[in-house]
């Protein structure tokens, strides 16, 4: 063949089985990460992912197959996947391939940049400890979250993960001003249009980048989109050097992605069918994720935890990356006690004294244990009466009962179904409310004087009414 050597490297595809294409270049093998087009369409992309021989590869579609056929020409310009990066992002909405997708003008100059960037090296991240404040009680008292560090919700299907990450991004984006870029794995389409207009109508879309994965959207362009929305958060934390809150919704189907990757490539599946490299990927996702000396980015992600079981290995081998962990109970949920966070088995690597201080740190232990001597005894409650108890038991389980009503919160984005105006509460009011619920100053109120309020003040006026 006496090709110039600027004309583009041509393949032919040998076979297909669904998102799987196999193809033979005689020329020159591309690189593992090309992105191959369909000569004859070129809106099929295919990335390669595996080089089977000397002239062989085999790639995964990240778009539908339809029309592929055997013997079909397919170009490799030597390019991996590219996400675009730039400030006209902000506001916008985009697909896995950098194509705007909300219906808008179309974006001016941007730049282009390959979704594979390495991890920035150790030498290059921070190693100061900030608290990064979200104004939600339960969280800034007993699970502060990092600046610059991964949070992960954890939840099974309808205790409320994704208003919980709603609640965050109006709270985080009225009163921070880095950018928030979103990223859905895997979601219901429903759910991405519903948070694109409640961020129009609560005027923080100009700070914000939304890139989507749909759930009906092939295996192979799920597992890249969040590579993609790293790519840009990058962009921002690195060149603008500005703080950038990443919120993911949701790690378990990049996760599920990566399975059905795996499974169609023909890998051995490790245990409960889950792909054998699961920790190598979602580690290449997750160390990128940092906070360097030039920004930081935090990063917030619901986590779907199959069946409520919480040693699944997804839910076991995303722990292992976060610095704080919002475990959400389906119990407290069903007594209608939201956010529906367990206290006793979320946590957080910042409470520690030389971190948020020795008097926030007290509060939170005494919270802790108040509310496991509670646990302890609701058995004997169950059995045999709450006046079977001693008067000092009765006291743990007033305390426990009205520390658990100070903790829930009316939201910002559940106004229109609550009835309820959202609350947004400094982390001083918190501490405040709980310390003074501690040292029994609220015994004499009824319990539901502490119910969906704000500060702790609030309750004098509700008692009232009631």
């Amino acid at each position: 063949m006496n090709n110039p050597a600027n004309s583009p490297n041509l393949g032919t595809i040998v076979s297909i089985r669904g998102s799987v294409v196999d193809m033979r270049f005689e020329k020159q093998l591309p690189a593992i990460y090309s992105l191959l087009r369909c000569s004859q369409n070129a809106e099929i992309a295919i990335e390669v992912l595996a080089q089977l021989d000397g002239f062989r590869v085999r790639g995964i579609a990240l778009t539908p197959t339809q029309g592929l056929a055997r013997g079909m020409i397919v170009e490799d310009n030597g390019k991996p996947l590219l996400a675009p990066v730039g400030k006209n992002l902000l506001g916008r909405m985009f697909d896995v391939f950098g194509n705007a997708i909300d219906r808008q003008n179309p974006i001016g100059d941007l730049d282009w940049r390959s979704v594979h960037q390495t991890p920035p090296p150790l030498l290059k991240h921070s190693t100061q400890s900030e608290v990064f404040a979200t104004g939600i009680k339960v969280i800034d008292v007993l699970v502060p979250l990092e600046r610059g560090g991964k949070a992960g919700l954890f939840g099974g299907a309808g205790v409320g993960k994704t208003v919980l990450l709603s609640e965050m991004i109006h709270n985080m984006v009225s009163q921070h001003e880095g950018v928030s870029i979103f990223c859905g794995i895997g979601e219901r389409c429903r759910e991405g249009e519903e948070l694109y207009r409640d961020m129009t109508d609560a005027g923080v879309l100009q700070n914000m980048v939304m890139v989507f994965g749909q759930m009906n959207e092939p295996p192979g362009a799920r597992f890249r989109v969040g590579h993609a929305a790293l790519t840009m958060a990058e962009y921002f934390r690195d060149d603008e050097r500005r703080d950038v809150l990443l919120l993911m919704d949701n790690v378990f189907r990049f996760i599920q992605a990566g399975m059905e990757v795996s499974g169609l490539m023909g890998q051995m599946p490790s245990r409960l069918g889950y792909q054998p490299t699961i920790s190598t990927e979602l580690a290449m996702l997750e160390e990128r994720i940092a906070n360097t000396d030039s920004g930081a980015i935090t990063s917030i992600q619901a986590v779907y935890v199959p069946a409520d079981d919480f040693t699944d290995p997804a839910a076991v081998h995303t722990f292992s990356h976060l610095s704080a962990s919002i475990v959400l109970s389906r119990k407290l949920a069903s007594e209608g006690l939201y956010p529906s966070i367990d206290p006793l088995q979320s946590g957080s690597k910042m409470a520690t004294p030389g971190v948020i201080g020795q008097r926030h740190y007290e509060i939170a232990q005494e919270i802790r244990r108040t509310l496991a001597q509670y646990a302890e005894l609701k058995d004997i409650i169950a059995m045999l009466g709450l006046e079977q108890l001693s008067a000092e038991d009765r006291n743990v389980v007033g305390r426990a009962r009205r520390l658990e009503r100070f903790l829930t919160q009316p939201f910002f984005t559940t106004e229109q179904f609550t009835g309820m105006k959202g609350k947004l509460v400094s982390l001083e009011d918190a501490l405040d409310g709980c310390e003074r619920i501690l040292q029994d100053e609220f015994k004499d109120y009824p319990e539901s004087a502490l119910y969906m309020i704000g500060a702790i003040n609030e309750a004098k006026f509700k008692a009232k009414s009631l």
